[in-house]
């Protein structure tokens, strides 16, 4: 399982996935929005989204776990 984290603190724009969905590393996961900038969050490895802990338009801080993969 791998945690991936958001690396600013931001607002959840959009998910990009869904639970049981197939991902690549590189791939797009969620998009965080900062002082109006898009920041995406992608995958470093590939795998099986296991678990997606945030809603869109949530506030998240740095660290906070976005999605979790197995």
């Amino acid at each position: 399982m791998a945690d991936v984290a958001a690396h600013i603190t931001g607002t959840v724009w959009k998910i990009e996935v869904q639970v049981g969905q197939q991902v690549n590393a590189g791939d797009t996961l969620v998009i965080l929005e900062s002082m109006k900038m898009e920041m995406p969050v992608e995958a470093e490895d590939g795998g099986t989204v296991k678990e997606i802990r945030v809603k869109e338009a949530q506030s998240v801080n740095e660290g906070d776990v976005l999605v979790v993969l197995g």
